[in-house]
């Protein structure tokens, strides 16, 4: 997402409650991907999976103790879908159940049957090292960015202004460069050459998902067509 820096405060009570229902909503995902990656398998003991939940775990630490700290607005925005593009919906549903659910059940069905060859430990770390990049990149990106919502949306009404801090010097829509990298990294690190179609489909879907996020900002957001001529890439420096 692409808005604002600074954002109109909610009243405290509300955001709150709004940060504790963001919270339960992380734990209801974690519980489905641990669920999603230990009962295919049948096996406690995947020494990958534990590495891949442990750094999922770590990334959501240290971006909360961040955003906490900077940005406790994000974390009661991030708590609410309503607003968004109709179309977005859509693809934001099907990238969610595709990255969060695909990811790891190809790999654990994969790691059960034996589908892909034993990796070399170095693909392992590859994947683990493209994981923590591209969480710390999404991470970055949600912590300067106050409205980066987790549907496309425009509230004029709340100040949104075009975020030129951080990544988004760099490219317009660094939050789902990071997506990308993690899908990626999280297939080797699992040890799955199969997890990586359900990589890959994710990735395809939020390079079309910024497209036509950059298509609705364009329209809707004041200053964003003068940012598109100052920072030229959306997902990729020097490619697109």
């Amino acid at each position: 997402m692409n808005m604002t820096n600074s954002a109109v405060a909610p009243p405290a009570e509300a955001r709150r409650g709004s940060i504790a229902k963001r919270a339960a909503q992380i734990v209801v995902m974690l519980v489905l991907i641990a669920a999603t990656l230990f009962i295919p398998v049948g096996n406690v003991a995947w020494t990958w999976a534990w590495v891949y939940l442990g750094l999922y775990l770590l990334g959501i630490a240290v971006s909360a103790f961040f955003m906490l700290r900077t940005n406790r607005e994000a974390i009661a925005r991030r708590s609410e879908s309503a607003g968004g593009e109709d179309w977005d919906r859509i693809l934001a549903g099907i990238f969610s159940v595709v990255y969060f659910l695909g990811i790891p059940l190809i790999a654990s069905l994969d790691t059960r049957f034996g589908w892909t060859n034993e990796l070399a430990l170095g693909v392992h770390i590859l994947g683990g090292i493209l994981f923590v990049l591209g969480f710390a990149l999404f991470s970055y990106a949600m912590i300067t960015n106050a409205y980066f919502f987790t549907v496309v949306r425009v509230e004029m009404d709340q100040g949104h202004r075009v975020c030129k801090h951080g990544p988004y010097r760099i490219m317009r829509h660094p939050g789902y460069s990071g997506l990308i990298l993690q899908s990626l990294g999280a297939s080797l690190l699992l040890g799955s050459l199969w997890a990586l179609v359900p990589a890959i489909l994710s990735s395809a879907l939020l390079v079309l998902r910024t497209a036509k996020e950059d298509d609705t900002l364009h329209a809707q957001l004041k200053g964003y067509h003068r940012y598109t001529k100052q920072v030229r890439y959306r997902l990729l420096p020097g490619i697109w």
